[in-house]
């Protein structure tokens, strides 16, 4: 028992021994952590949150669960995770929450990392964190705090009405409360609950802290609600002390305050202090200072803000359009103001505005023309529209009248038999000698006789002569001399400027009806009346001596010849020649021979040398100066090998040989007719003529040799095939053209190589062109040019060539005219040659030789207006093809002085883009004007002149009319690609500049 006892109490010694070292040991180490733990405190108070959560997770894995130490650690670990912004931070906060559930803390932990997030401006992080915390648990202090801070990160992630919510039940809080009410106001102001916003913003007017933002909204506020006194008087006060980035927006709300209550002196300064969003204005902002400026009479201010709207749609551009035309014509730029007119009259956003910007418009366009429409289509179309308007009676007046401003003398035409009343025919009767002269300018020749012929009945005697005299002229250029003649004969009025050269007309229709005497007696009359020197009188003094060599009075032909030689007029070398021949029928031989020398010594380029030369060879034969002849001869073999002479001069050679016993060299003259001229009429007689050379030579046998190869000697049945073209040649004078075809058609049928062939073809291709069937004469005339050169050669050159060009087969026209051109004796084929040529070159863009025929054209002495006209055109146009502009200037310059129709168009637009490239801006538009105003039927270069006008005024600084203008001609004239896609290119870079400026420019286009 003892024992046992014994053991019992040693084993209990022991325990107790066990417990209380185990216990002093556990002391020791709770004491070690509880120190860490202490450490850690201190550490994170110091933010040194990455030691001190090193210490906490330390703490916290080494004590029991159970234990508050823990729970603190796990607590401050999870804080400093929030701190380090690690990415485990929400999961450890989570794991503490659920770990601990029941702990004060939770709601700490919750409320802390909100905190964190809010102050590092992570507004819906913090919310996310602030939902979780039961504001029940938390003091009144931190519930405020956390009301204040939740409303806050509301109101920054746009909840505004949460926010609202929450600084609510802050407005008379110590702390929060001006903050609160603050962001409450601030929310009622963007809710547009102004009457709240403004209660709640004007208690902080006058708070140190929140006064300049207050007041900011206040003067927002009272603008938005109409009170613009108030604004002012708000604004006016707080703008000295705003912050720099509030002074525009201020400045902005004040100038449009005193815009709305009138007092647009006082708006203005205000307004120009408006810097704009990101330094841009919008459409509105320019209108108010546009409409400032034009109601204080600044109309030159207003334009400058006006016409830097671009691309409005809605009432304030109408309002703005139409003020901008008002401005524009209180400045004399009618123009611009009949844009700005019809932008206004498009839009329907006030009826009153655009019914009078309608008028306007169209009053304007018929003042200065109309880009876009026919004058009479605009002012009909406002008659359509306004049936009732009182200025109806004046529009309908103007009307009338418009289409001979704009030249369309047929639209007058049409519109006066339309409306038919007695006034109405006779001013129809009156536009019909207009319509006539312009239908003759562009060599419509029987349409402008119809046209002559119905104003000769008009009642104005003036009008009734000048048809006449017109009715004549046409008559002459279509053959009709004896009707011409008459016509001529009854103009009596000689207060018309036709009249000063009626008697050279009369006398020229006397000279084509072959009445010389009659001829004679009117050209002289012109010559005594006519005292200018000039070309008409030149030509009218040799057709004089024509007209006395035709009634053989040869001495009164020789005076008027010699004229024109002493004068060195144009056709001196004519009249030379002329005289010459008058000398020799005289029987002044020697006379003779010296005119004809002075031909062809004195006038080095006269198409007459080889006339001359051919009859000086043939008087010296009838002189008996053989050696002379034959010089003469040879000279003009030498110098004029494309000749129509050259056959006879052969023949006539030969003969001279013959005579003179140098048989083989006429048998080579003879042979060589043959050869090369084998359709002539002098190849039949060489045959004959080497027939008796080789008979008084006595060898027939080379005769017969030489002349079976001849096809033309070969033809059997002769007489049939001179009878035969005969009866087709005699039907052909008889002028029974359908007789003469059928009759040359018959011969060639049958004799395609007959003796007359070369003649029935030209003739055959003569009676196609009198019968208004010109390509059938194609291979007629062909044939006639394929032939060595003969006494048809040149017309057929002329006529074929000019089929080719009507047809627009310029190739195979080109290569008869270069033909033409080299063997042509009259100047008028030469002149209709090169003036062609410089065409067709010009079509084939070889702008170089274009230029050289050009040239050619004009050193001619005598061309018409027209043909001079063509050249120069040819020149500048192939001058701005090669960009030599000072040359395209020189020229078009040149053409303007006499040009009409689309060539005065085309001269005008090029007097714009020259004037445009030197800048010379104003005076450009001028010239656009001018255009529009007068040539507006030509719409190719109206279209084109106004791009040029756009670019003018954008260089002015006039956004708008540029704009404007590039945008209707996109809109108005698609027909017009090349013109639409440089207006688009224009356009898109102004509307790119601008917009640099202008907000409400939209630059991308449809």
């Amino acid at each position: 028992m003892k024992k046992t006892a014994f053991i019992k109490s040693v084993l209990i010694l022991f325990c107790c021994f066990w417990l209380v070292s185990s216990w002093a040991q556990k002391t020791e180490m709770q004491s070690n952590f509880d120190s860490k733990f202490h450490n850690a405190i201190t550490l994170y108070n110091n933010k040194a949150y990455a030691g001190a959560q090193k210490l906490f997770t330390e703490v916290s894995n080494n004590t029991d669960n159970y234990q508050n130490i823990k729970t603190d650690a796990d607590y401050y670990d999870a804080m400093c995770a929030i701190k380090l912004n690690q990415s485990n931070a929400d999961d450890k906060v989570l794991a503490f929450v659920k770990n601990h559930p029941y702990n004060s803390k939770k709601e700490k932990a919750y409320m802390n990392v909100g905190n964190y997030y809010f102050a590092n401006r992570k507004a819906s992080h913090a919310l996310k964190w602030y939902q979780k915390v039961n504001p029940k648990l938390l003091s009144v202090a931190d519930k405020d705090e956390l009301n204040y801070k939740m409303g806050y990160a509301l109101l920054v992630s746009n909840y505004f009405t949460g926010a609202k919510e929450k600084f609510e039940t802050l407005l008379g809080n110590p702390l929060y409360g001006n903050d609160a009410r603050y962001y409450y106001g601030y929310i009622s102001y963007k809710q547009e609950n102004f009457g709240e916003a403004e209660d709640n913003l004007s208690q902080l007017a006058d708070d140190a802290t929140y006064k300049s933002k207050a007041n900011y909204y206040l003067l927002d506020i009272a603008f938005k609600g109409g009170k613009f006194e108030k604004a002012i008087q708000i604004g006016e006060k707080i703008l000295p002390t705003a912050e720099k980035k509030q002074v525009s927006d201020i400045s902005k709300v004040i100038g449009e305050s005193y815009f709305n209550i009138g007092e647009y002196e006082k708006a203005i300064p205000y307004l120009q202090q408006y810097k704009g969003k990101k330094g841009r204005w919008n459409n509105t902002d320019y209108y108010y200072l546009g409409y400032a400026f034009y109601k204080q009479k600044d109309y030159g201010s207003a334009v400058q803000n006006f016409n830097k709207i671009i691309g409005g749609n809605n009432k304030i551009a109408q309002n703005a359009y139409y003020h901008l035309a008002e401005c524009y014509l209180q400045t004399n730029k009618k123009v611009e103001a009949l844009n700005a007119f019809r932008n206004a009259s498009e839009m329907n956003f006030d009826e009153t505005i655009t019914a009078d910007a309608d008028f306007n418009y169209a009053k304007l366009s018929y003042e200065e023309g109309n880009p876009y429409k026919s004058v009479p289509e605009v002012l009909t179309e406002y008659l359509i529209k306004y049936p009732e308007s009182p200025h109806k009676q004046e529009i309908s007046e103007l009307l009338v009248t418009s289409y001979l401003h704009q030249q369309d003398y047929q639209g007058a035409i049409n519109y006066l038999r339309a409306n038919k009343n007695p006034t109405n025919d006779i001013l129809a009767n009156e536009i019909s000698l207009y319509r006539g002269i312009q239908l003759f300018n562009q060599q419509k020749l029987k349409e402008a006789n119809s046209h002559f012929l119905i104003a000769s009945d008009a009642v104005n005697e003036t009008i009734k002569n000048k048809a006449r005299y017109w009715m004549a002229e046409t008559d002459y250029l279509l053959g009709k001399y004896k009707n011409s003649l008459n016509e001529f004969l009854s103009v009596n009025n000689f207060d018309i400027e036709e009249i000063k050269n009626i008697n050279y007309n009369i006398a020229y229709s006397y000279f084509k009806l072959k009445d010389y005497e009659n001829s004679a007696l009117y050209f002289q009359k012109f010559l005594e009346q006519n005292l200018e020197d000039n070309d008409l009188n030149d030509d009218a003094s040799n057709r004089l001596g024509d007209s006395f060599y035709a009634t053989k009075n040869y001495a009164s032909a020789i005076t008027a010849y010699e004229n024109v030689i002493n004068q060195g007029g144009v056709g001196s070398d004519y009249a030379q020649y002329q005289k010459a021949m008058s000398n020799g029928l005289s029987g002044k031989n020697e006379d003779k021979i010296n005119d004809l020398l002075a031909v062809v010594n004195n006038y080095g380029t006269s198409k007459l040398k080889d006339d001359a030369l051919f009859e000086l060879a043939n008087t010296y034969t009838s002189l008996g100066r053989t050696t002379k002849a034959n010089n003469a001869y040879n000279r003009l073999l030498e110098e004029h090998s494309k000749s129509n002479y050259i056959p006879s001069v052969l023949l006539r050679r030969g003969l001279l040989y013959y005579k003179g016993g140098n048989n083989q060299k006429a048998l080579t003259n003879f042979k060589d007719i043959v050869t090369k001229y084998p359709n002539s009429n002098e190849a039949k007689q060489a045959v004959t003529n080497a027939r008796n050379v080789y008979v008084d030579i006595g060898k027939v046998d080379e005769y017969a040799n030489w002349v079976k190869d001849i096809k033309f000697v070969n033809v059997t049945n002769s007489d049939i095939d001179n009878t035969t073209y005969e009866a087709a040649e005699n039907k052909f004078l008889e002028n029974n053209t359908p007789k003469a075809i059928e009759g040359f058609n018959t011969y060639l049928n049958n004799f395609s190589n007959g003796l007359n062939a070369l003649k029935a073809h030209f003739y055959l291709a003569q009676s196609f062109i009198k019968n208004n069937e010109k390509e059938k004469s194609i291979p007629h005339y062909s044939y006639v040019v394929s032939q060595e050169k003969n006494e048809f050669s040149e017309e057929s050159l002329s006529k074929l060539s000019q089929i080719y060009l009507e047809i627009d087969d310029w190739n195979k026209g080109m290569i008869l005219l270069e033909r033409l051109e080299k063997e042509a004796n009259y100047p008028q084929n030469i002149i209709f040659a090169q003036s062609n040529l410089m065409k067709g070159y010009y079509l084939n863009k070889e702008y170089s030789k274009a230029v050289e025929y050009a040239e050619k054209v004009l050193a001619s002495d005598k061309i018409g207006q027209v043909v001079e006209e063509d050249a120069k055109i040819i020149i500048a146009r192939s001058a701005i093809k090669t960009n030599d502009f000072l040359t395209a200037e020189e020229y078009y310059n040149a053409v303007d002085q006499t040009a009409t129709g689309e060539l005065k168009a085309e001269t005008l637009y090029y007097k714009a883009f020259f004037l445009n490239e030197a800048k010379a801006y104003e005076d450009s538009n001028k010239e656009v004007q001018n255009l529009i105003a007068n040539y507006s039927t030509y719409k190719y270069w109206g279209v084109k002149s106004y791009i040029v006008m756009a670019k003018n005024y954008y260089a002015l600084k006039d956004a708008y009319q540029a704009t404007y203008i590039l945008e209707n001609i996109i809109k108005n004239f698609s027909q017009f690609k090349d013109l639409i896609e440089e207006a688009k290119n224009e356009l898109s870079t102004i509307k790119n500049k601008e917009a640099k400026t202008n907000e409400s420019v939209n630059t991308t286009q449809k």
